[in-house]
C-alpha cells in the first residue's frame, strides 16, 4: 500500500514537471517571436509590440490587421472599417474581410453594397441580374421591372368641327387619359394618351353666339372693311380741305396783284398832269 501511494506520488510530481517545462518553452517561443511585448500600449490595445503594433485589444474593441507598405501591423478600433465586417470571439473580436466583389457586409455570406461594376441582390453581388429584373445604376442594386401604368379614359368631348358646335353634321370627338407610373429601362411603354374618333350629329344652324371660327372670320373682315372705309373717307377730306387752303391762297395772291396794279395807275396818271 505505501509503495502504491509513493509511486502514485512520483507520477504526479513528473507530470508537474513536465507541465511547467512546457509552460517555460511557450515563455520563451513568445518572447523569441515578441521580444518587445507591452501591457502599456496606446489606442485601445491591451498588449502590443513595437514592430507588430497591438497584439491584443481591450474589451469590446475590434481586432484587425492594417497594411502599410509590405508590412501588416494590429490596430483596435470601436467598428471594423469599410470592407470588413465584424466577429465576437470569448477570448478576442476580428475584423475579417469581406469577399472581393463586396464593398461593405455582414459577415462572409451577405453583402449589403457591391463594388463597381456589380449589382446587389438578396446579398450577393452579380455582374448581370437574374430574368424579370433589371439593374439600377443609380442604387447599384437589381430592381424590379416596372411597367407603365394609365388611368381610364375620360368621357368623349362633345362633337364639334373646326371649333364650333353646330352648322356640321360630321365632326370628331375626342378623350384623354393621364399616366399614373412611368416605365423603368424594361418595363413596358406608355400607350397612348388621347384618342380621337369620327362622330355623325344632326345639323342645326349656329347662334351669334355660336359662329365659330368661320362667323369670327366673317365679322373680323367686316370690321376691317368699315375701318379701311373711314380711314379713306378721312384720307379724302384731308385732301379737300388742302385743296381749299391752297385755293384761298391763289385768290389772295391774286387780289394784291390787283392791288399793285391800280396804285401803279394812279401815279402814271398824277404824272401826266404835271
Amino acid at each position: 500500500m505505501h509503495l502504491r501511494l509513493i509511486s502514485w506520488f512520483f507520477i504526479i510530481l513528473n507530470f508537474m514537471e513536465y507541465i511547467g517545462s512546457q509552460n517555460a518553452t511557450r515563455g520563451r517561443r513568445q518572447r523569441r517571436m515578441h521580444p518587445n511585448v507591452s501591457q502599456g500600449c496606446q489606442g485601445g490595445c491591451a498588449t502590443c509590440s513595437d514592430y507588430n503594433g497591438c497584439l491584443s485589444c481591450k474589451p469590446r474593441l475590434f481586432f484587425v490587421l492594417e497594411r502599410i507598405g509590405m508590412k501588416q501591423i494590429g490596430v483596435c478600433l470601436s467598428s471594423c472599417p469599410s470592407g470588413y465586417y465584424g466577429t465576437r470571439y470569448p477570448d478576442i473580436n476580428k475584423c475579417t474581410k469581406c469577399k472581393a466583389d463586396c464593398d461593405t457586409c455582414f459577415n462572409k455570406n451577405f453583402c449589403t453594397k457591391c463594388k463597381s461594376g456589380f449589382y446587389l441582390h438578396l446579398g450577393k453581388c452579380l455582374d448581370s441580374c437574374p430574368e424579370g429584373l433589371e439593374a439600377s445604376n443609380h442604387t447599384m442594386e437589381c430592381v424590379s421591372i416596372v411597367h407603365c401604368e394609365a388611368s381610364d379614359w375620360s368621357s368623349w368631348s362633345p362633337c364639334m368641327k373646326k371649333g364650333k358646335t353646330c352648322g356640321f353634321k360630321r365632326g370628331t370627338e375626342t378623350r384623354v387619359r393621364d399616366i399614373l407610373q412611368h416605365p423603368s429601362a424594361k418595363g413596358n411603354l406608355c400607350p397612348p394618351t388621347s384618342e380621337t374618333r369620327t362622330c355623325i350629329v344632326q345639323r342645326k344652324k349656329c347662334s351669334k353666339g355660336e359662329r365659330g371660327k368661320k362667323g369670327r372670320e366673317r365679322k373680323r373682315k367686316k370690321l376691317n372693311k368699315e375701318d379701311k372705309k373711314e380711314t379713306s373717307s378721312s384720307d379724302s377730306k384731308g385732301l379737300e380741305s388742302s385743296r381749299e387752303t391752297s385755293e384761298q391762297h391763289e385768290s389772295k395772291e391774286r387780289q394784291q396783284q390787283q392791288k399793285r396794279r391800280a396804285r401803279e395807275k394812279q401815279q402814271k396818271s398824277s404824272v401826266d398832269l404835271f
